[in-house]
């Protein structure tokens, strides 16, 4: 069993940036490949960003190049840096540990809101 738990959520003018961390308890966070996903009101929940155990990232088009995933196994945390935010960027961000299909865990969410 894993339990995530988010942190770093907030509202931000458009053009500045956030960090969410996600912290991980439980055994052998190194083996699961780590996602961040976000859903805004009214739309499915998508794919942000994920990092492997291997450390190969992948990015979804709207934010390659803004954000950035990370992660640090000495402290079961997984990162998401995220610049140059924008108002469409606007979502409740969740965290997820994957290791095949039989094991799939989720944080309870961070609001991010991108608002002058």
């Amino acid at each position: 069993q894993v339990q995530l738990v988010e942190s770093g959520g907030g509202l931000v003018q458009p053009g500045g940036s956030l960090r969410l961390s996600c912290a991980a308890s439980g055994r052998d966070f190194s083996i699961y490949t780590m996602g961040w996903y976000r859903q805004a009101p009214g739309k499915q929940r998508e794919l942000v960003a994920a990092i492997t155990s291997g450390g190969s990232t992948n990015y979804a088009d709207s934010v390659k190049g803004r954000f950035t995933i990370s992660r640090d196994n000495a402290k079961n945390t997984v990162y998401l840096q995220m610049n140059s935010l924008k108002p469409e960027d606007t979502a409740v961000y969740y965290c997820n540990a994957k290791f095949t299909r039989w094991f799939d865990y989720w944080g309870q969410g961070t609001q991010v809101t991108v608002s002058s």
